[in-house]
């Protein structure tokens, strides 16, 4: 504000009546003189509070989906709420039990119970299902049933509510009762599914006959042949059988003899009939759950409900209803485990990534205030030397500040609220408040100050003589203390777990933090080494750009933390998500084995040679690494003759082909001189030397099984005697299995069995077509379809876009702070070119000089942003694990126990290059603006400039 607006503000006296004259509000004259600054402001605190108000938000909402998406898709079996009840007690009158199993009587059990559940798991009805159905299954005795291995087929019997709703008819009729059914009908109708049909040679007019308990029997006459609707919804797949016959060994039996077992469909009141069974029939009615209104932070109400439901109160309240023999299942609790598992290893991930671009967020929001309250230096002192006290002028500047700041923050708060329906809004209020918070009193706090005191004009704190006060050295140290508590515990404890707090979260942006200070620090050093080579020099440009960049304020440590801060955030992110990329291509590797494979069920179909040939000559095949694998090896005892039942996977391979494949793979590499025999191998087609010892390359287990001596084995493919004589863990044939890898040379029924396929990338299409011409049953499987198949669920997909909207955020705030940077100078650069312009400078060399006075603090932040992203990353490492953020289930029996950070060179150096060339083009920019403008303009009598 000028000096004439601040006379405007001031009372002044009316000529006519003598008395005081109302003055112009303060706050209003203060927006009218500067409303270009005010919308700035407001537009900034705008922005911020809209991404301070939509982390917690976007953060919720896909926590949300996650849960939502982990009930829907997990396997009914474990998500559905079946509470179960023994047949009526036989002491009861029989017209009893047989009302007591009727539709009507366990629908209205059902209506019941669904209205007994608590909220957090009251579900719907469109799924949900009750019936009467046998607890186990009988022996059907029908000759014209199969039998594969002579052993009649077992049947279970059930009605089910609902059934014409969700199947189609495919052949005869619905099932019905004709009368009134009772525990002595001689005869009932029913229908079984498709699928059923198709493997039990069913038909509708088949008849089943089914013992009972009197001895005599009962008739099921197949009257229809039905198809489920939706075969993948709870109704059908909480009990599979119910639409899918299975083909079952019998238990204890060497060797097994398999039987068919099926299930048969009675019209709900045919339920009758089933107490004169042999079944043990049951009650049940099946809930399934609908989480469309479930939260995260319902999960806790969740589980205490299945836990009162499964053995509390609420299992009281349901016997009450159904029986007092009645008992509560289910795994829901299973599911809410895995998805807790997940999102708690995700978190603390996002949390990193939450804090740091706050962190560059607060330090932009302080370096605008301090723009802002550097231009109306002047005025203030102007106000305080009219008697303003220190009091009123921060009053004032507050009262101005809420205006902007308050309504702003509000703003911003509202327009999150369309983009993430559904989330509470209460979590997100706490960000746009601190953001107004901050910015409303770093304003005045940060501006009246410094004129406590007269300052002399000319008065300046320059960085190259600059002497860091005590108190600055103390709060440097603390800070350092911080930082170094927060890597160990970071590193120690990880990011998961109770690892997860706030200071761990803060490390890196403590690191930064750090490496910004000592940059500060260090940077007069070189200056002042720069200075004096320049000064040397003919050239003038060189030197006064060193002494303009020398005569920086020291107060410049904003403007470097604000830049190494979002370059390691953005090099945190990078990592993060190139850390994530590399798992999955891990997991997908350790499924495969190398980039394709062929091998039949169990790789126990031997493979023709044919088909070797073929593969090697497909597009994209560099090379083709046979294997024989046999599974279930025993292991030999230990030398005390005990006998751990212990067994591993044998490896038949050719030993420099499969070392090649090792190394390229990762998985297990070893020299392949290792797999030659001491004491000869065997011919082919003969039997290797009685006294040839074979080397092996063994998994960590079976080594500590062999020990370091000569060991016999007996194999499918021949008897050996095999030494360790290497160790890896992991191999690419089967990679999560112990195993044995041995010189195929050495066996003396040789045969391949398995392919894998190493190239750039192999053509799917010919290598299936190979497989198809050497036989059925041979399956292809491609490393990059393993890899396309991890698909990301709502909590990951979401972990990845915050972590993509918060490198973007910081390289925008990165981008405003070296605008801001520039802009709190660019006046006093702009009269500094117009007087040189008068003594002969150049436009050419004006842009040399502002490019060159930008260098010394952009290419410190640039090389200490690459440095401290990269130290970053390394220090963390270790205690930051992607696994949760990579693998929707965590590490499978293929997947990698752990996803670490990795630095990702592009991460690092491309923003670091775009500080450098940003700020040389602002500059550019603005040595160009000044050219087009008249000395005169700038030059003005008693300008401080």
């Amino acid at each position: 504000m000028t000096e004439r607006s601040v006379r405007s503000a001031r009372p002044a006296r009316s000529g006519r009546d003598g008395g005081a004259r109302a003055a112009a509000p303060w706050v209003r004259t203060r927006l009218r003189t500067a409303p270009g600054t005010a919308w700035a402001l407001g537009l900034l605190v705008l922005l911020t509070s809209f991404l301070a108000a939509a982390f917690p938000r976007a953060v919720e909402q896909h926590e949300n989906e996650g849960l939502r998406h982990d009930i829907t898709a997990a396997d009914p079996r474990h998500s559905v709420l079946e509470l179960s009840s023994p047949q009526p007690e036989l002491q009861f009158p029989q017209a009893h039990r047989e009302e007591a199993v009727r539709e009507a009587a366990l629908a209205s059990v059902h209506r019941q119970l669904r209205s007994a559940l608590p909220a957090e798991v009251r579900p719907g009805t469109a799924d949900s299902a009750y019936g009467f159905r046998t607890g186990k299954p009988i022996p059907a005795p029908d000759g014209w049933l199969p039998r594969p291995d002579r052993v009649d087929p077992q049947l279970s019997y059930s009605t089910l509510s609902a059934l014409p709703d969700h199947a189609t008819l495919r052949a005869g009729k619905w099932p019905a009762v004709h009368g009134e059914v009772s525990e002595n009908t001689p005869e009932v109708e029913g229908a079984v599914t498709e699928e059923t049909a198709k493997a039990l040679g069913a038909k509708p007019g088949a008849a089943i006959s089914v013992p009972t308990q009197n001895g005599k029997r009962l008739t099921v006459r197949i009257t229809g042949i039905v198809a489920p609707k939706h075969p993948r919804t709870v109704y059908w797949s909480t009990q599979p059988l119910l639409r899918t016959p299975a083909l079952v060994p019998e238990p204890n039996l060497i060797p097994p003899r398999h039987y068919w077992t099926a299930a048969v469909l009675l019209p709900p009141d045919a339920a009758p009939a089933l107490l004169a069974t042999t079944g043990e029939p049951e009650m049940f009615w099946r809930f399934a759950p609908d989480p469309s209104g479930l939260t995260t932070s319902g999960v806790a109400g969740l589980r205490s409900s299945i836990a009162s439901l499964e053995g509390g109160p609420g299992l009281v309240r349901m016997r009450a209803v159904a029986g007092p023999n009645a008992t509560f299942a289910t795994d829901l609790d299973t599911v809410l485990t895995e998805y807790d598992t997940v999102r708690t290893a995700i978190g603390p991930v996002v949390t990193v990534a939450a804090v740091g671009i706050g962190a560059v967020a607060v330090v932009v929001l302080l370096m605008t205030t301090g723009l802002i309250g550097g231009r109306r230096r002047a005025e203030l002192a102007l106000l305080r030397a009219r008697g303003g006290s220190m009091r009123g002028i921060c009053g004032r500047l507050f009262a101005e500040t809420v205006v902007i700041a308050v309504p702003a923050a509000a703003l911003g708060l509202l327009i999150t609220v369309p983009f993430f329906d559904g989330s509470r809004l209460w979590p997100s209020v706490v960000g746009p408040a601190a953001v107004a918070a901050l910015v409303c009193l770093a304003q005045p706090l940060g501006a009246v100050p410094a004129h406590r005191r007269p300052r002399p004009p000319g008065a300046r704190e320059d960085l190259m003589d600059a002497r860091p006060s005590r108190r600055r050295t103390v709060a440097e140290l603390t800070a350092l203390v911080l930082a170094v508590a927060a890597v160990v515990a970071l590193r120690r404890r990880g990011t998961g777990g109770d690892g997860g707090d706030l200071l761990v979260s803060a490390a890196p942006v403590l690191v930064g933090l750090i490496a910004a200070l000592v940059l500060v620090r260090l940077l007069p050093l070189p200056l002042r080494l720069a200075s004096r080579a320049v000064a040397r020099r003919r050239g003038a440009v060189g030197f006064l750009s060193l002494a303009r960049a020398g005569r920086t304020s020291a107060g410049g440590a904003l403007p470097l933390l604000a830049l190494l801060l979002a370059l390691t955030t953005a090099a945190f992110g990078g990592s993060v998500l190139t850390g994530v990329a590399d798992a999955r291509d891990r997991a997908a590797l350790h499924a495969v084995g190398a980039d394709a494979r062929i091998s039949g069920l169990l790789d126990a179909v031997p493979l023709p040679d044919r088909l070797i040939r073929e593969v090697r000559a497909a597009k994209g095949v560099r090379e083709v690494a046979a294997v024989q694998v046999v599974y279930s090896v025993p292991l030999p005892t230990d030398p005390a003759g005990n006998s751990r039942m212990k067994s591993a996977a044998v490896l038949g391979v050719e030993p420099a082909a499969y070392a090649r494949l090792a190394r390229s793979t990762g998985l297990g590499p070893f020299p392949a001189d290792r797999l030659r025999a001491t004491g000869g191998a065997a011919a082919k087609g003969s039997a290797p030397s009685k006294d040839a010892v074979l080397p092996v390359i063994a998994s960590p287990s079976v080594a500590a099984e062999l020990g370091d001596g000569p060991r016999e084995l007996s194999t499918p493919a021949g008897d050996l005697r095999v030494r360790v004589a290497g160790v890896v863990a992991r191999t690419a044939a089967v990679p999560d299995s112990d195993f044995l890898i041995v010189d195929s040379a050495s066996l003396t029924r040789r045969q391949t069995t398995a392919l894998l396929v190493t190239g750039a990338s192999p053509d799917a299409k010919a290598l299936r077509a190979a497989a198809h011409r050497a036989g059925e049953g041979l399956s292809v499987r491609l490393r990059s379809e393993e890899r396309e198949a991890f698909v990301d669920t709502p909590l990951q997909r979401g972990a990845w876009e915050i972590y993509a909207a918060a490198i973007v955020a910081g390289a925008g705030y990165a981008l405003l702070a070296v605008l801001l940077s520039l802009l709190r100078t660019a006046p006093e650069r702009t009269a500094l070119l117009a007087r040189l312009r008068t003594m002969g400078l150049t436009s050419r060399q004006g842009r040399r000089l502002l490019g060159l006075e930008s260098l010394p603090q952009a290419l410190p932040a640039a090389f200490g942003g690459v440095l401290v992203g990269w130290a970053t990353i390394v220090l963390l490492a270790p205690g930051v694990d992607l696994v949760g953020l990579a693998l929707s289930a965590g590490p499978g029996p293929t997947a990698p126990e752990t996803a670490a950070l990795r630095a990702d060179p592009w991460s690092l150096t491309l923003p670091a290059l775009g500080v450098v060339v940003l700020t040389g083009a602002v500059a550019a920019v603005q040595a160009w603006w000044a050219g087009r403008r008249r000395p005169i303009t700038e030059l003005r009598s008693g300008d401080p400039r």
